[in-house]
């Protein structure tokens, strides 16, 4: 499954603007350093259950959606980290890391009215099926974007 990191967003709190970074520090138990879910900020950061550190989102399902009506930059997502040939499902249940950064998928992570609400009508349905992973940090480390995506 080799794969890679190609983009890198956090948000300094719910329905705030994604910036972009070349590297962020990941910390266990916690999420990426100054962003929303791990400053418990984020929309959805009162919910129960595991998986509300850390979203990954495929670039292949981000084009499979702009080849749609509907246009979508990988920012706009809201997804923290955008990988290139990964299959984000299949690390449901099982840990990867992420350069030197050790992750576990949760849970699948569609997409939601509320993303829709942030950007433009249709990006829900363009991104059927394609949404994205939930995952929790196991081991802190720093993430780069150019960062080889492999199961541990």
């Amino acid at each position: 499954m080799p794969g890679r990191l190609v983009g890198i967003y956090t948000a300094e709190s719910g329905g705030k603007p994604m910036e972009p970074h070349d590297a962020v520090r990941a910390l266990a138990g916690v999420g990426l350093e100054g962003d929303r879910y791990a400053t418990k900020t984020g929309e959805f950061s009162e919910r129960e259950g595991g998986g509300r550190e850390v979203t990954l989102i495929a670039r292949e399902a981000i084009a499979a959606a702009n080849a749609s009506d509907v246009l979508i930059g990988e920012h706009e997502t809201r997804r923290n980290l955008v990988t290139e040939g990964v299959d984000l499902d299949a690390l449901i249940g099982r840990q990867f890391a992420v350069g030197e950064v050790v992750m576990v998928g949760v849970r699948d992570c569609p997409p939601c009215a509320y993303l829709e609400k942030l950007t433009r009508p249709g990006v829900r349905a363009a991104l059927h099926g394609g949404g994205g992973l939930r995952a929790d940090v196991v081991r802190d480390g720093v993430i780069r974007v150019g960062d080889e995506i492999s199961t541990v």
